[in-house]
Formats: structure tokens, C-alpha cells, sequence
């Protein structure tokens, strides 16, 4: 006898009705709590960062995996023609604090969320504070401010020792983005600064405070409630060891505007650089000086730059560096220290050491009577201001030729341009705006590449006597007649 086949279904089969109910269940998905690295699988430890149990498990749902279709639905505001719609909600008011403003570009706009970051002990808390209070005296509205990182008596204290104890001016301690909103509600600030987000954690987010998870769910909620009330935020954010903003990628595109606080801890002066503004330019800075009395704005930082001598000293030479559409004159300094049998030491402080290597070549292969093979080379700036660009090349080579041949460049002489590998001097940006601010300050000669200068350009200061070179050897010869002169 022929026995039938059996038509149940096989356990497991494509086409049962367990392996179609299987199909539609979501696929589960892994997640890094730190990094934010997805791996195809669970691990104990992320392959990207390499942390112990930072990887969660989080179900992924959306139309491409669980088959659903997104339907249309009537949105909460139509959309209206471009020439209808005002655009003075978007404009910015002014902080009270001038060098902020002039990085946002005017002030800040309600609804703007800003996101500063910087290294601890920069000094974020205390401009902060400063920008709290000139909001709370001059934009008629309260200021919030809400640290999770110190108690509301740190915060008071340093308020008292910088004079920022004015009525209007709202502290806070939470670290509960429950709470935050809380406050929010109760005091209505038109300004909220929140120090810092990766503090905040919200009980409806998997993962620890400051993790991806958190800091992305955080944020999206902050820039939510600032877009519909009309709260203009600004969030303080922590970086990394290599200067980044901690978080995830996705933090710096949810704000509007990302700025970093840089400094150096021996020095008082503080930069607000821009990265990322939607309200204006974003390679403005703004310069700061810290002090026992907290921070105050430069609105002429230059002096700090450079040294008044009695008389010209040999090593130095001054330029004019850019940093972003701010000029900024800055001298450069050079020593020549003695002969050494072994290695000798090239030394920077505030310069680009691979470009000092660089100019030391040039000079002792395309000048005489210069010999920097077998010598100590030390070179720096002046007031803690670091710069890196080419068109501080030429100034380099100047003040260590005269401090290489100990004759001193005349006080009144600015050298600008970048310095090539067989001794040319190229031409760089911005020229006419560099010596504008050269003659502003009374430097009476400019050393610039060919070029550049008025009867190339067409544009100058008449303040300024502008000599274009060709390359290193004619800038000495030009520099030493200037100084004789």
C-alpha cells in the first residue's frame, strides 16, 4: 500500500504560519550605550570603544521593517506662500555680553538652541552667568539657569563674586529632564542655559546619563520646547580628549548654533569660536579675558599680543594672523640658543612646530651667513595666542634671522605672507583687512608677498608703506634697509 503524504506543515517552514508569524515580529537590534556603534549582534564588549556592557538591546520598528505603511495625516500648521510669513521672530536680541554677540551674529534668536562646549575649567559657567544676568537686566524677560553639575550655593557664590545677583535671575539644580521642564513651566525664562546636557537623564530613555540614548533623547526634547514656547537655550556640552564634543554626532546637527570655548590655563586670554551658526557667519570669534572679577569682553585684543620695548630687540618680528574675519596683530618671538654636538632642540610655543622645522630649512639653504643645523631654535608668541596659518611663515623666518644675525627689525615693520620650500613668498587671504588693522595700530611698513599690495590689489591703507617681496632673501634685505631707516 502507498501511503499519503502528510500536508502538515513542517515546524519551522517557510510557508507555515509560525515562520510568516516569525517574519513579521521585529528584528531586535544592538546598540552601544557610549559610542552609539551598532553591532549585527550582542557582545559584552563594544568593538568600536571597547566598553563593558555599554551594548543594549533596543527593538527597531519603522515602515521598512515591520511592513507597515505610514498614512498621511492633516498637519497641525498648512504651509503658507514665503511672502506671508514674518520674519520677526527670527531676529535676534543682544545678550549684553558684545563679543558673544558678535559670534552669533547679533545676539540670540528665541528659539535658537546654542550649544557650547570647551574644556573643564575654561571658564563656560562664568561667561554663562555673565550672559544670564545682562539677559535678565536688559531683555525684560527672566533667565533660567540649571546646573546638574554643581549645587545651587557654588553657582551663588561665584553669582556674588561677579556682581550677577539680580532679581530676575532664576537658579536651579536638577539633573531630571522631568524637573527641568518643571521649572520651565513655573518660571517662563526667555533664556534657558542648561550646565551641562550630558548630566540630564529622563526616566523614559534607556541607558546611563550622558550616554548616547540619553544625550540624544535629552536634547531632542529641549530643542522641542524651545521651538514652541520661544525659549532661547543654550547648552553647555563636555568634549572629548581630542578637543570634539562629547555625545553623538547628531547633538551638533539638532542645535542651531555650536561654539567652542577654547584657552589655555596659563593664560587669561579666552576665544569663542564659531563652527556652526544658522543666524549668521560661522568663522567669527569672539576674545575674552579672565579675571579675579570673572570675564570681561576685548574688544581690542591686540595689545595683549605684543611687547612695548624702550628700544628694538633683536628676535622679534610682528605679523598679523586671522582668526576667522577677526585680525589680530601678533609677535613672534625667536631665540638662538648656542651650538649643541647632538641634536639641537627646536622649541615652539603657540606656532605650528612642523612649520618652524620648515622655515629653518628654507633659511639655511636659501640664505648666507646663517647657520641653524647644529643651534637651539625657540620659538613663541606673545599673550598665550596660538597661530598656526602660513601667513605667519614670513614673520617666523624674519625673527629668527634676526635673532640668527642679532639685529633687531624695526618696531614699526609687519611681515605677512607663507614661505615656500625653495625660499618664495606666496600669497595669502585677506590681506587688504590685515593691513587695515596693522595701520590702525600704527605700524608704519608691511612686508606682504607680490602681489598683494595696493598697486596690485587696488585697495590699502595710505597709513602703511607696503613692500611686496618675492621670497625670503629679498624680505631680509628690505627688513634690515627698514630697520637702518
Amino acid at each position: 500500500m502507498t501511503t499519503p503524504r502528510s500536508t502538515t506543515p513542517r515546524a519551522g517552514a517557510g510557508g507555515g504560519t509560525r515562520g510568516r508569524s516569525a517574519a513579521r515580529e521585529p528584528r531586535p537590534a544592538y546598540e552601544c550605550d557610549a559610542c552609539g556603534h551598532q553591532p549585527p549582534k550582542w557582545v559584552g564588549r563594544c568593538p568600536e570603544c571597547g566598553e563593558w556592557g555599554s551594548v543594549i538591546e533596543s527593538t527597531v520598528t519603522g515602515p521598512t521593517v515591520s511592513g507597515r505603511v505610514v498614512s498621511s495625516r492633516l498637519p497641525a500648521e498648512p504651509a503658507r506662500p514665503i511672502a506671508t510669513i514674518s520674519a520677526a521672530p527670527a531676529r535676534a536680541r543682544p545678550t549684553g555680553v558684545s563679543e558673544l554677540d558678535r559670534v552669533l551674529g547679533g545676539g540670540l534668536v528665541p528659539g535658537a538652541v546654542v550649544l557650547l562646549a570647551g574644556e573643564p575649567g575654561v571658564g563656560k559657567s562664568t561667561l554663562l552667568l555673565d550672559v544670564a544676568q545682562q539677559w535678565a537686566v536688559g531683555a525684560g524677560s527672566p533667565s533660567l539657569v540649571v546646573s546638574g553639575e554643581e549645587s545651587v550655593s557654588q553657582v551663588r557664590l561665584r553669582a556674588e563674586r561677579m556682581g550677577t545677583l539680580h532679581d530676575q535671575l532664576y537658579l536651579a539644580a536638577e539633573s531630571d529632564l522631568g524637573a527641568v521642564l518643571g521649572h520651565l513651566d513655573a518660571v517662563k525664562p526667555g533664556l534657558l542655559v542648561l550646565d551641562s546636557v550630558q548630566t540630564i537623564s529622563t526616566t523614559g530613555t534607556e541607558g546611563v546619563p550622558g550616554g548616547v540614548t540619553q544625550v540624544r533623547a535629552v536634547t531632542a526634547a529641549l530643542v522641542a520646547v524651545a521651538k514652541e514656547r520661544g525659549i532661547a537655550t543654550v547648552l553647555v556640552g563636555h568634549v572629548t580628549k581630542d578637543g570634539q564634543v562629547a555625545g553623538p554626532r547628531v547633538l551638533e546637527h539638532l542645535v542651531d548654533v555650536v561654539l567652542h570655548f577654547e584657552g589655555d590655563k596659563h593664560s587669561s586670554l579666552r576665544l569663542v569660536r564659531g563652527v556652526k551658526n544658522r543666524f549668521g557667519a560661522a568663522d567669527e570669534v569672539g576674545c575674552f579675558e579672565m579675571h579675579e572679577g570673572g570675564i570681561s569682553s576685548l574688544a581690542d585684543p591686540s595689545g595683549l599680543f605684543l611687547t612695548r620695548y624702550s628700544e628694538p630687540v633683536p628676535g622679534t618680528c610682528v605679523t598679523v594672523a586671522m582668526e576667522g574675519r577677526r585680525a589680530l596683530v601678533t609677535e613672534v618671538q625667536a631665540l638662538i640658543g648656542a651650538t649643541v654636538a647632538g641634536s639641537p632642540r627646536r622649541t615652539v610655543s603657540g606656532l605650528d612646530s612642523a612649520r618652524l622645522a620648515m622655515v629653518l630649512a628654507v633659511l639655511q639653504r636659501r640664505t648666507e651667513r646663517l647657520t641653524l643645523h647644529d643651534r637651539e631654535v625657540f620659538a613663541a608668541t606673545v599673550g598665550g595666542i596660538r597661530v598656526v596659518e602660513p601667513a605667519a611663515d614670513l614673520a617666523v623666518a624674519l625673527a629668527v634671522a634676526s635673532g640668527g644675525l642679532n639685529l633687531a627689525i624695526a618696531p614699526h615693520l609687519v611681515a605677512i605672507g607663507e614661505v615656500g620650500l625653495t625660499g618664495e613668498v606666496r600669497r595669502v587671504g585677506a590681506v587688504p583687512r590685515r593691513l587695515a588693522e596693522a595701520a590702525r595700530l600704527g605700524f608704519k611698513v608691511a612686508l606682504v608677498p607680490s602681489g598683494c599690495g595696493p598697486a596690485s590689489t587696488g585697495a590699502g591703507p595710505e597709513q602703511i608703506r607696503v613692500i611686496e617681496v618675492t621670497d625670503v632673501r629679498s624680505a631680509l634685505h628690505h627688513a634690515a634697509r627698514a630697520s637702518a631707516e
